[in-house]
């Protein structure tokens, strides 16, 4: 329909406004001047679940409003909660779901929201519920009204009946009979005559005579109209100041103040001031309306003294230097009536000295605090106590070291010692200079993480632990993919829901996705198991996790290095061969005089240094007896001086007249060097020829067993037993 400012003849009862995702929607308010005027309310709508506002006059139905914290300033329309009980529709605020027909409920008496028995009785128990700190009563979660009374009994609407029956025919809920509650209008004295229901009562449709605002006409019209009726006469009634009436022409609500100017004195009559009449009207004490703020500075009853007291109202006290009101010494010490005994006089008058006792004053002084009392050590005296000692002596110690300072009057010295004792938070010192406190409040901000991880506590540091954070998001809170969703009101600091379905984000590989939706940015390695090569490229491997990069086969490497001499000899691996950029391997080219590897660190492009071979030679004499393992350079010593021996037993052949080839005689000693036969190889040599001559001469013997050692020792393989 139209809206209420294009069409003024349009009731508001009829006027809804269908809203979308995300709006602002402005209340219209019927004013007595005929016009409507909009009221800047701001409605954000999150979710398709909230698409219907209902204005009715100047009440307002908004489904699931709870979310947008405006619940405050809506209304309940009852045929649209009846309407929405019925068809179960309607939503109860604690945990947003469905109320049953059949379901308990518990209805507010203020806002007139409805909720489940169960939900409202866990709200009342919660501490977000509390209405202040004394724990009286708890807050209605819709209207923070305080409610004194637990929820505990399941109750028709109009509170007659408890645990009422679900009739199809009635209203879900309710008794069925009639409702009888008093009406909202304050006039009103005639019960609701419709049966129970939820939301308020409708208004008052019997006929009354209503008085006008003055009283002084009255015409017919409806109870429940909440209307004044006004005439056209003057008000006339007293003003606040007693004394006036008023000239305005009949009108709703409290007469204005008297405009009328007056003028009034203080209680001591010494200032005066001109002020609205009926200003203080009621501090008038038949001789001044206020306080100047000044010494009363009136004549006392013993027309001696002054009244020293601030302005005051009403006559002023006795003197206080009365003979009968002063009974003992000026500190207090001892009765005067003691001091009579000891030969005191008697005062006659307010004007006589009062009789000291003697002793030390031991009044409180005001420089001292609450732990370290300073007192008066002068004598009994009257009047005001003296500066105290130690600030005395402090402005002695002054004056003498600086005779130019001036003298005031009432200074006040302070030491400079630290305070030392715990704040009221029991974590920070006092740390203040000559300090006379008592509680020692803590002023810092206490600034400790509250328990959602994210704010920090603003309030003044305390004891024990922080208060929840209040901070409140109305905006959804859905996991990555949307299926899952949190409505508001949520928590400073609560995790988006779990969400059973696969995750859809998109990944790196095309495997088939086995996590579920998540809130961490990161999602879980791919474990879908697939064929990888290895690292060095030797071999391609199977049952390997998506995830996994780098995989070894456990061979050696084997690639040629960059000196194109040698082979990587590290297990299958990823980054380079060579980490320093240089080949240390040994160099495995031959050696001019006797062919071993140099074994130097490779040196590419460079001759092989000089250097002496360790290589192991194994050398042997002509019998193979003996046998052993030398470095290649003792071989070759020893190789010179067999040489040397072979060539002197040529030459002695030469001397004798036998011709021998020299060349061949160095050519073959050079290739095989050998080891030089000793003693015990001629023996074996000889007991080998003695064996063998028998064995030509002899028929064979079969050795027995303890005959095989000896024919071992003379270099004979023998075997026992017999030979065919």
């Amino acid at each position: 329909g139209q809206r209420p400012e294009e069409n003024t003849q349009l009731r508001p009862q009829a006027w809804t406004e269908e809203v979308g995702q995300r709006g602002e929607v402005s209340v219209f308010q019927k004013v007595p001047d005929s016009k409507w005027h909009p009221i800047p309310y701001i409605v954000h709508y999150f979710g398709p679940w909230s698409k219907r506002v209902h204005y009715i006059g100047n009440r307002i139905h908004l489904r699931r409003c709870h979310a947008f914290g405006l619940v405050s300033l809506l209304h309940i329309c009852p045929g649209c909660l009846i309407e929405q009980l019925s068809e179960e529709k309607y939503e109860c605020m604690v945990c947003c779901e469905v109320i049953r027909v059949m379901a308990p409920v518990w209805s507010c008496h203020s806002c007139f929201h409805v909720f489940h028995l169960n939900c409202i009785k866990k709200w009342a128990r919660s501490p977000a519920s509390q209405a202040d700190e004394t724990n009286d009563g708890w807050r209605c979660p819709a209207c923070q009204n305080v409610v004194f009374q637990p929820p505990n009994v399941y109750k028709c609407f109009c509170g007659k009946a408890t645990n009422p029956e679900f009739q199809r025919s009635e209203i879900p809920h309710s008794c069925g009979d009639m409702c009888g509650k008093k009406r909202s209008g304050a006039d009103c004295k005639h019960p609701c005559n419709i049966l129970c229901h939820p939301g308020p009562c409708p208004q008052c449709p019997a006929s009354v005579t209503k008085a006008c605002t003055c009283g002084r006409t009255s015409q017919p019209m409806r109870c429940g109209q909440a209307t004044a009726i006004h005439c056209d006469k003057q008000c006339g009634a007293t003003l606040n100041c007693s004394e006036h009436t008023c000239t305005q022409v009949c009108h709703s609500g409290l007469c204005q103040p008297c405009p009328l100017q007056v003028k009034q004195v203080c209680y001591c009559g010494v200032v005066s001031r001109e002020v609205l009449c009926g200003t203080d009207k009621d501090r008038f004490d038949g001789s001044g309306h206020f306080c100047c703020q000044k010494a009363c500075d009136k004549m006392l009853d013993c027309e001696v003294h002054r009244c020293e007291q601030v302005c005051h109202p009403g006559p002023c006290k006795p003197c206080p230097r009365s003979p009968r009101l002063v009974r003992s010494c000026p500190c207090g010490q001892t009765a005067l009536a003691k001091l009579l005994e000891l030969g005191y006089p008697e005062r006659r008058g307010c004007s006589d000295p009062i009789p000291s006792c003697g002793k030390t004053c031991s009044k409180p002084l005001p420089c001292g605090s609450s732990e370290t009392i300073h007192i008066c050590e002068k004598l009994c005296h009257e009047g005001n106590c003296g500066p105290c000692s130690r600030s005395v002596l402090y402005f002695t110690l002054l004056l003498s070291l600086f005779p130019f300072l001036p003298i005031l009057d009432g200074l006040i010295f302070t030491c400079e010692k630290r305070c030392l004792k715990k704040r009221s938070c029991g974590r920070h010192k006092c740390g203040e200079l000559c300090c006379v406190g008592a509680e020692h409040k803590c002023s810092l901000i206490c600034g400790y993480k509250l328990n959602c991880g994210l704010h920090r506590c603003q309030e003044l540091c305390h004891r024990g632990n922080c208060q929840p954070c209040w901070q409140t998001s109305f905006d959804e809170l859905a996991c990555h993919c949307g299926v899952s969703v949190l409505f508001p009101p949520i928590a400073c600091g609560t995790k988006p829901p779990e969400c059973k379905n696969p995750c859809t984000r998109r990944h790196e590989c095309d495997h088939p996705v086995f996590h579920n939706c998540h809130s961490e940015e990161k999602c879980p390695p791919c474990t879908y198991l697939t064929q990888k090569w290895c690292m060095g490229k030797h071999e391609r491997r199977s049952n390997i996790p998506c995830h996994l990069q780098d995989i070894s086969c456990g061979l050696a490497c084997n690639k040629v290095l960059l000196c194109d001499l040698h082979h990587c000899r590290r297990i299958c691996h990823r980054a380079e061969c060579l980490a320093e950029g240089v080949c240390r391997q040994p160099c495995l080219l031959p050696r001019p005089n006797c062919g071993h590897p140099c074994n130097a660190p490779c040196h590419k492009g460079t001759s092989c240094p000089a250097s002496t071979c360790t290589a192991k030679v194994a050398l042997q004499c002509d019998c193979g007896r003996r046998k052993e393992t030398v470095v290649c350079t003792e071989a070759a010593s020893a190789h010179q001086r067999y040489a040397a021996i072979a060539m002197a037993s040529k030459l002695s052949d030469m001397q004798l007249g036998d011709s021998v080839d020299m060349g061949l005689i160095t050519k073959k000693e050079m290739k095989h060097t050998k080891l030089e036969c000793d003693e015990g190889c001629a023996a074996l040599e000889r007991n080998r020829s003695v064996v063998t001559l028998l064995l030509h001469t002899h028929t064979v013997t079969i050795c027995s067993s303890r005959d095989i050692l000896k024919c071992t020792a003379f270099g004979f393989s023998c075997h026992p037993g017999p030979i065919y």
